[in-house]
């Protein structure tokens, strides 16, 4: 590095000093920062040497004394600092809030007051003597009807055109608040115009308020301003409520609100301007809502549905265009939020439900459930399509709720199609089915959806109370098995997946145990049901010596299937090493001696109260044994695999 290079360098370190020790005086005199810390920084006027000579010295590879004038050194300012902070008290935490914020405001409270609150006031005023000015007029018959929407048309684009000189001077907050008020008695006075005075047709009025609301538009394009594309849309949205007319004009309303909203969508693909996305949105459901409950007929079906999908189609598309310019690791703004997450969960319900009102009125009941799967793979479809640039919305997110809404969508089908054992039937093999696929692809929301499906199928399963005369050749027990193999596959599935993987996987363990413990008691209560439908119903068609008879057969036949299940999963847990399975059978046994010793000795007879004792006696005199001989080598510590 030559000296004259090294010399440029030690200039702009120079200004750079100067000017944060500027920036450190106006937060002294903010009470912000503290005297003694403005004392602890080297003054401006210092050689620059005692900050940057090592490595000056070092690139130049020449030594400096440390108390040479260095040249590029920028002398401190002639003002000293005085002893106390030049502030007003409620001035700093207002001077904080803007500093927290990555702002900087150093306008007192007076200032404030003065030049924001005057104004909007001001502005107010202003209004209010004008209306009434107008309404002293027209009372007494000084401004006919022509006269009054002229001056309204005139006043105006006089305010819109005396904004863009605040606009020019810096006040742009002031210079969008005259546009807001400008834009309105522009509104009102073409509304005027046609609703009142009847001076024009209501197409006349239309295109007027569509050059006003593209006016807006392209008004907050050049001047790069959110706040005016807001008024925009807010005054494009008003436009079909001033002018109607109470009649049904379906093509041209909703063809209407299509352009609207495309022209929105190009403003968020080019802007970070999220929030007119939903605005939008909202505004849309609103208008077509309103129009649905007062002018829609099965006639109109064709047509409606065609504008519907238009709609449902931009504003599913809509959130994978909004344009997010952030740095990695930063937060959403609020904006962002209702774009990426509330507004796709609004449009599907809201789609679907437009569309199952639409075509309700028709009595195949295939029309919801197919309905339900047309979105379901719709937004399957949506979620495989490829990522988007890093300036565009976040693609993990809207992945995840497209996911979320297929598989919701799916379960929501079963039932609008299914009924009784089916239903549940579907529900269990759609989560054993999700299982697998989170299985394959590693994701962590698929495992909560496939763990949903089968927590639905589980409640309906045992909640099914329906009796046969036929043991287990029924559709009861046949669901049951149903329930049986879904949950044996999704326990092998977790089990598979467990093997050689921890950390981030560490729920598939958990996952796998659940499954297991559900699979042993839909067995335990599959059976236990059969054999109670099967006394139950039986005992109901003798007399009543026959009827407790058949009870004491009942508590005899639970008690044998308690201890047979027992002893197979005490037996499986010792062939597979599992203690798990062993605890478990360890459980029932558990359940099954207090069973035994307080129903059975109270309620079997003689011969059965005999026989029960001397199955479980049996039975438990063999478990000792095989633990008191120790084949796993329990008692050495060897370890046992879990389920």
């Amino acid at each position: 590095m030559n000296p004259d290079s090294s010399g440029s360098l030690e200039k702009q370190v120079g200004e750079l000093l100067w000017r944060v020790r500027r920036l450190e005086e106006a937060l002294w005199r903010q009470g912000v920062l503290s005297k003694e810390f403005l004392q602890q920084t080297p003054a401006v006027g210092a050689p620059l040497a005692q900050v940057v000579a090592p490595a000056v010295s070092t690139a130049a590879g020449a030594e400096q004394k440390s108390n040479a004038p260095v040249r590029g050194a920028v002398p401190a300012p002639a003002t000293s600092l005085p002893e106390k902070p030049l502030t007003m008290p409620v001035a700093a935490p207002v001077f904080s809030s803007y500093a927290a914020n990555g702002k900087t405001d150093d306008r007192s409270l007076e200032n404030r007051i003065g030049s924001q609150w005057f104004n909007r006031i001001g502005i107010l005023a202003m209004l209010i003597a004008a209306a009434w000015f107008l309404k002293l007029a027209m009372d007494n018959h000084w401004i006919g009807p022509l006269g009054r929407v002229l001056i309204g048309l005139v006043a105006g684009a006089g305010l819109i055109a005396w904004s863009e000189r605040f606009r020019s001077r810096g006040f742009a907050g002031f210079s969008y608040s005259l546009k807001a008020v400008g834009s309105g008695t522009l509104y009102l006075s073409l509304w005027a115009a046609f609703s009142l005075y009847q001076l024009m047709p209501s197409s006349a009025a239309f295109a007027a308020m569509i050059v006003v609301t593209a006016f807006n538009g392209l008004m907050a394009w050049r001047q790069d301003a959110e706040l005016l594309a807001l008024y925009a849309i807010a005054g494009g949205l008003s436009t079909p409520l001033l002018i109607s007319t109470g009649e049904n004009h379906e093509i041209a309303l909703l063809s209407y609100l299509l352009l609207l909203d495309l022209a929105v969508l190009v403003l968020v693909a080019l802007k970070p301007w999220s929030r007119l996305l939903f605005v939008s949105f909202v505004g849309t459901a609103l208008l077509f809502g309103a129009w649905a409950s007062a002018y829609y007929t099965n006639d109109q079906l064709g047509r409606t549905t065609f504008f519907l999908s238009c709609f449902f189609l931009c504003f599913a598309f809509a959130p994978r265009l909004v344009r997010v310019d952030l740095e990695d690791g930063a937060a959403h703004s609020a904006g962002d939020n209702l774009a990426l997450v509330l507004l796709p969960v609004a449009n599907a319900a809201l789609g679907f439900i437009a569309y199952y009102s639409m075509y309700s009125w028709m009595k195949s009941g295939w029309v919801g459930a197919w309905l339900a799967v047309g979105f379901a793979s719709f937004y399957l479809l949506l979620n495989s399509l490829p990522a988007q640039s890093k300036l565009r919305a976040s693609t993990p997110l809207l992945s995840a709720l497209h996911l979320t809404a297929a598989v919701v969508f799916l379960t929501i089908a079963i039932p609008l199609k299914a009924q009784g054992h089916w239903l549940t039937i579907g529900w269990l093999v759609e989560g054993g089915a999700l299982m697998w696929v989170a299985a394959r692809l590693g994701r962590k929301l698929l495992r909560a959806l496939a763990l949903g499906c089968l927590a639905l199928g589980f409640l309906a399963l045992v909640a099914n109370s329906d009796a046969s005369t036929t043991p287990f050749f029924n559709a009861r027990f046949g669901c049951y098995c149903v329930g049986i193999a879904v949950f044996a596959f999704a326990a092998w599935i977790a089990s598979t997946e467990n093997r050689g993987e921890t950390g981030a996987q560490g729920s598939w363990p958990a996952i796998a145990a659940g499954c297991v413990l559900t699979l042993n008691a839909l067995i335990l209560i599959a059976v236990g049901g059969e054999i109670h439908s099967y006394w139950w119903v039986r005992s109901w068609t003798v007399d009543a010596t026959k009827w407790q008879q058949y009870q004491m057969n009942a508590q005899f036949t639970y008690s044998a299937w308690f201890m047979v299940f027992g002893a197979a999963l005490l037996a499986a847990g010792f062939w597979r090493r599992s203690a798990f399975l062993r605890w478990q059978a360890l459980l029932l046994l558990a359940v099954t001696i207090g069973k035994v010793f307080l129903l059975d000795m109270s309620q079997l007879s003689q011969g059965f109260r005999i026989l029960s004792f001397l199955g479980l006696g049996a039975l438990l005199l063999a478990v000792s044994f095989v633990y008191q001989r120790d084949w796993l080598k329990l008692r050495a510590g060897s370890a046992d695999h879990e389920a």
